[in-house]
């Protein structure tokens, strides 16, 4: 990134070219619900009692993230039993797929560019350094 403006402009190109984070999606860049997908998509589904477990929810916190992500169309809820015992499974679906992997594109990204050389000689214009 030596010598670099940041100015939105691509290199080469000359086209505008946003930060990285504004490809974050904030339903599923949330903390948990990002943990939630990224379990989900490890196994064909994961128990709600693991799932709490893992992530250090409560079983309100842990029902109001995977509404969340239901309603968006990212996993898949299932509720059974277990011998006598009432179960909840989830699974990530396609969408769900889909947008995890944009998220972790994104986040590499911004993970790359943060990694680059800084160049602080325009960045925000000529304000002097605290």
């Amino acid at each position: 990134m030596q010598g670099r403006e940041l100015d939105g402009a691509d290199e080469g190109t000359g086209a505008r070219r946003s930060h990285p984070v504004v490809e974050l999606n904030d339903t599923v860049h949330q903390r948990h619900r990002l943990g939630i997908l990224t379990i989900t998509s490890r196994a064909p589904q994961a128990d709600f009692g693991f799932l709490r477990d893992a992530l250090q929810l409560t079983s309100g916190n842990l029902s109001a993230h995977l509404t969340v992500l239901e309603d968006a169309g990212l996993v898949r809820i299932e509720k059974g039993y277990a011998g006598r015992r009432p179960r909840t499974w989830v699974s990530i679906t396609r969408r769900g797929r889909d947008a995890l992997a944009a998220e972790m594109a994104a986040l590499l990204e911004l993970a790359r560019e943060h990694a680059e050389e800084p160049d602080t000689s325009s960045a925000g214009g000529n304000r002097e350094r605290d």
